[in-house]
């Protein structure tokens, strides 16, 4: 674990304390600080284009600045910095960033410094939580992370939907917040470590004894509050009235930041406490947590999908895609089982939260820019898109094919590294269900697509204007996307890089 030393180790937290520096400079910029003025109320959506460049450069120290071991434990054992915790505190700073510019053009959140502030703040527990090695710090870093996005999901103060959504929100958030918390407890109690390699140290040797069910009731309980987290059947039950209520910023923020952080750490925690070599009591663990695992990956994919169908609001359409998404996410998981390659599940995971990031954000980029414009979010009415708008129109058919799979989108490599990941661990026949729900899901992106481009609108003399921020949101993420989905290999390998360093 070595001796604490702040400046030795900064490189490794430089993404984390350039927020909490951005939180301060964001915060003043709102206020006023040292004697300075806070800045009219006309000129506050300055502070979106402050906080989005501020993460963004933040989003590249950890290729600019890297400290001299490649892997190492450091905060006392609280923090572990590799490759892997890299990859995804750049995926939720690029969340963070892109959210901020989403936001600055609209009306309920343009203006609002406060809203910024929070976002920085929960994008500095996702960047915690992708690195915590504690269970301790998995659990401040994961409500650093959500306490702020349930004021978020509530922003809307006298909107009746954005208020129950909040509320629907904390309660389930703090309910699986404190099973999670009781998992924990017993672990601690079973082994008297917090630390995750201590007490898979602990669980090896001939201490702990025969108490195999205890154990697995603990880990239960922990998956739980990940799966509350990453919005997996059955604890998903607040996806949709979240996403739906809650101001689109925020949703897209919410189906990509949070998620992607909480994969991050569980797949760490799964490898870290319960490795392939731990038996218990003649019980081999991960097959334990491999086929829990499993069983959330088939029903969040079939739910999801099934439940996608019948919707009449995109946003709620993306809600149960985002459950969807997550079933597929966890085959990733599920493959960790591989004898030859486990690493290949992990990076097909993080590739895949990667490319999500882009893919939804883009997607919500334009529902919000269309929502602003017309006052709706229905699906219904987005018929005649493509001629008030053909760059919107064209962003969102990118958007939902990369959430299809459907080359030369994002998606499609993003799918292909998770099924292959899960027939080089023998569970073809997972894979098979991941593609059968992959053609499900394909339907209703494609009805979508078909109300864009061949329905009839009243308005479709109307055109929609896009500023010169949305217009560049719009052009990177589709941009990204596409490169993610002809040339994916740089960030695929990148991630394999990362996915060995949780093995070694």
């Amino acid at each position: 674990m070595g001796e604490f030393d702040f400046l030795e180790q900064l490189p490794a937290l430089a993404p984390e304390v350039g927020l909490a520096i951005l939180a301060i400079v964001v915060l003043g910029l709102d206020i006023g600080f040292f004697g300075l003025p806070a800045l009219p109320e006309s000129r506050k959506n300055r502070i979106a284009y402050v906080a989005a460049f501020g993460m963004a450069a933040l989003a590249i120290t950890p290729f600019a600045w890297a400290p001299d071991a490649e892997t190492a434990t450091i905060w006392g054992g609280m923090v572990r910095h590799d490759t892997l915790s890299q990859v995804f505190k750049v995926t939720v700073l690029i969340a963070g960033a892109i959210t901020c510019l989403i936001a600055v053009d609209t009306t309920e959140l343009g203006n609002k410094g406060e809203f910024y502030l929070i976002i920085i703040v929960s994008t500095l527990g996702a960047c915690l939580l992708s690195a915590s090695s504690d269970l301790i710090m998995i659990f401040v870093a994961l409500e650093t992370v959500s306490i702020p996005l349930y004021i978020l999901a509530g922003f809307r103060k006298n909107d009746e939907k954005s208020s129950e959504s909040s509320m629907k929100y904390f309660l389930f958030g703090s309910f699986a917040s404190a099973i999670m918390l009781y998992g924990f407890s017993l672990i601690y109690g079973f082994t008297g470590q917090t630390n995750l390699y201590e007490i898979a140290e602990f669980l090896r040797s001939g201490e702990f004894g025969d108490n195999a069910v205890p154990l697995l009731i603990a880990l239960v309980f922990v998956f739980v509050g990940f799966a509350f987290k990453i919005s997996a059947v059955p604890f998903h039950f607040w996806t949709p009235d979240v996403y739906e209520g809650a101001p689109t910023p925020v949703t897209a923020y919410v189906s990509v930041a949070s998620k992607a952080a909480s994969f991050a750490v569980l797949v760490r925690f799964l490898i870290a406490v319960f490795p392939s070599d731990l038996v218990v009591e003649g019980q081999i663990i991960q097959e334990f947590w491999v086929n829990l695992v499993i069983v959330a990956a088939i029903v969040s994919m079939s739910l999801g999908n099934i439940l996608a169908l019948s919707q009449t609001s995109i946003k709620r359409l993306l809600a149960y895609s985002s459950v969807a998404q997550a079933g597929y996410t966890l085959i990733g998981v599920a493959a960790i089982q591989s004898s030859n390659q486990p690493e290949l599940g992990v990076a097909a995971v993080a590739f895949y939260m990667f490319m999500y990031t882009f893919t939804n954000l883009l997607a919500f980029a334009v529902i919000v820019i269309f929502a602003e414009a017309t006052g709706s979010e229905t699906i219904a009415d987005l018929a005649g898109l493509s001629r008030r708008n053909p760059w919107m129109a064209l962003a969102m058919t990118i958007g939902l094919l990369s959430l299809a799979g459907i080359p030369p989108a994002a998606g499609f490599f993003g799918k292909f590294f998770l099924f292959n990941a899960a027939v080089d661990a023998n569970l073809e026949w997972l894979a098979i269900i991941g593609v059968i729900n992959a053609i499900i899901a394909l339907y209703y992106y494609l009805v979508v697509i078909k109300i864009i481009y061949v329905d009839r609108s009243e308005d479709d003399d109307q055109p929609i204007p896009l500023t010169t921020t949305a217009a560049w949101v719009l052009g990177i993420t589709s941009i990204a996307v596409l490169i993610l989905g002809v040339i994916p290999q740089a960030v695929y390998d990148w991630a394999t890089d990362g996915a060995m360093s949780l093995f070694i």
